[in-house]
């Protein structure tokens, strides 16, 4: 039987042109596929033409047209007095693959061409590998500060029931920061070199109005710091009432979760494109926090699959990212955007708002604000009586 509409497995075409080759790549640099020669955008069997030279000629344009080459499978499938030819091939094993030099990825029910960040993150996933698990060819174990890892450390075992007993630079080494000819890789770099970079540089502020700045702050420091040194920023600048609910204590709320802020601060450490040029920008203004970061979504992730949660785990700096969940700073598992989601709607804020923007992922977290109450008292008693 065949199927009754086009998915992110299946495409319809009245005839075998260059669309078809470009789909038969598509699938192949996602979960593999089949094209139906011969069916209408609808649905409609129209039938094809299948002479005895037709599918060689076929398997032979689409092997010229890909690199590596593809051999796919060709079937005819008759329906009624139609011919319905079904080309299918497997999902490659080392992506990507070309047609005439360029990129496609299957997604739902369209091929999207793939951009230069795209790609070699496709043929990094391919290999189970990530950017920053390569050796950084600037930078050395003498750049490496001993300290920084010891920290990293007492991170783990706070977190861990079990604790590591392994020296920093043993544990260096088993989790491959740091090779067996003494190379570093980049996150070991990223994550533990006390030197400011301006590879992983934060741009900090506190803004009056759209363009008038009250304060600033540019952090070019090891992750883990920027993350604490963030918060310590954002709470500066943003306000607290007390609220007397009967506890024991009284309660501090805070007019944005600092649970949100840090869960948005530390995905945006975490998963930022540090091949990029572009720096981490983190503005805070009188009704909310934008926080936007290098890099944008993979090509079959959207905002709604985020929001939904519905959709792998796939971090951009695998490395980067083990050691943050090692260190009990996130889940790895995709659960970030549904916890600061929950934190602003348990705090009673309107939802955050989460976008691409300028080859980045821009997030919006939205302040509590209270109007000027219209009528206050003329004096204040100096006490409260119980």
């Amino acid at each position: 039987m065949l199927p009754t509409h086009e998915s992110s497995t299946v495409e319809f075409k009245r005839s075998f042109d260059r669309e078809a080759i470009e789909s038969l790549c598509a699938f192949a640099n996602a979960q593999g596929g089949s094209v139906y020669i011969g069916i209408d955008d609808a649905g409609g069997v129209v039938g094809t033409t299948v002479g005895k030279e037709t599918a060689s000629q076929w398997i032979n344009q689409i092997k010229l047209s890909t690199a590596p080459s593809l051999f796919p499978d060709i079937e005819q499938i008759s329906i009624g007095a139609d011919i319905v030819a079904r080309i299918t091939v497997q999902e490659y094993p080392l992506k990507p693959v070309s047609c005439k030099g360029r990129y496609y990825l299957r997604v739902d029910t369209a091929n999207h061409v793939l951009a230069a960040e795209a790609i070699s993150n496709l043929h990094l996933a391919s290999v189970n590998s990530s950017w920053d698990w390569h050796i950084d060819p600037y930078h050395s174990i003498k750049d490496i500060d001993i300290e920084l890892v010891a920290r990293f450390l007492e991170r783990v075992n706070a977190y861990r029931d079990v604790p590591v007993s392994d020296g920093p630079m043993e544990v260096l080494r088993k989790s491959e920061l740091v090779r067996d000819d003494e190379r570093i890789s980049l996150a070991c770099f990223l994550l533990f070199s006390s030197m400011d970079s301006s590879l992983r540089t934060i741009e900090l502020g506190h803004f009056q109005t759209e363009t008038i700045v009250k304060d600033s702050l540019r952090l070019k420091c090891d992750l883990f710091s920027q993350v604490d040194e963030t918060i310590a920023f954002v709470r500066k600048h943003i306000d607290k009432r007390i609220e007397i609910t009967g506890k024991p204590q009284r309660e501090e709320i805070w007019d944005v979760p600092l649970d949100a802020v840090r869960e948005a601060v530390t995905n945006a450490i975490v998963h930022r494109d540090y091949t990029q040029s572009a720096d981490t920008v983190i503005k805070i203004f009188p009704d909310r926090i934008q926080i936007f970061n290098p890099g944008t979504l993979s090509p079959d992730l959207s905002i709604e699959k985020l929001l939904s949660n519905e959709y792998p785990s796939r971090p951009r700096n695998k490395k980067i990212a083990d050691l943050f969940k090692d260190a009990g700073l996130i889940e790895k598992y995709g659960s970030g955007i549904r916890r600061i989601l929950q934190a602003c709607s348990e705090a009673g804020l309107p939802a955050p708002v989460f976008e691409e923007v300028a080859q980045g992922f821009q997030v919006t977290l939205f302040r509590f604000t209270r109007d000027v109450v219209d009528s206050v008292p003329d004096s204040v008693p100096d006490s409260v009586p119980d």
